[in-house]
């Protein structure tokens, strides 16, 4: 698309929103229909379709994380066409417990919006158990 940002600018300015928790810019930058891939086995795993059912699960994440979860990018992100890869460390604490790990982020860019999200995280089972069972 002609005027479209490229997709690195977009990635990095969720990125720096996300770390700000600037959840009104990020919300912003999701397509309506984005589409968000957590993975394992706790209550925030699946795939969410929609801005609502994606902003209502990041905010049911820093409930449960007592506001402490962060996340900072690593590295420089790697872009292949519309998606992009970065390496990231995420953590956070809540009573009784602590999570602090490594992973990537794939996002799939369309215009100058996030469409697709897709989550790696190094140590699935300690993010199972920090989060809490389906």
């Amino acid at each position: 698309m002609a005027g479209s940002p490229h997709p690195i600018d977009v990635v990095n300015k969720y990125f720096d929103a996300l770390s700000a928790k600037d959840f009104a810019t990020v919300a912003g930058l999701f397509a309506d229909d984005v589409v968000w891939h957590q993975p394992g086995g706790h209550r925030f795993s699946g795939t969410h379709r929609g801005s609502g059912v994606v902003g209502q699960m990041l905010g049911g994440m820093m409930t449960v994380s007592e506001g402490t979860f962060e996340l900072a990018v690593t590295g420089a992100p790697m872009v292949n066409g519309a998606i992009v890869a970065v390496p990231i460390h995420f953590g956070g604490k809540r009573e009784g417990a602590a999570m602090s790990q490594d992973g990537v982020d794939l996002l799939r860019i369309e215009g100058d919006r996030v469409a697709e999200v897709w989550l790696f995280s190094s140590d699935p089972e300690s993010e199972d158990a920090f989060w809490g069972a389906a």
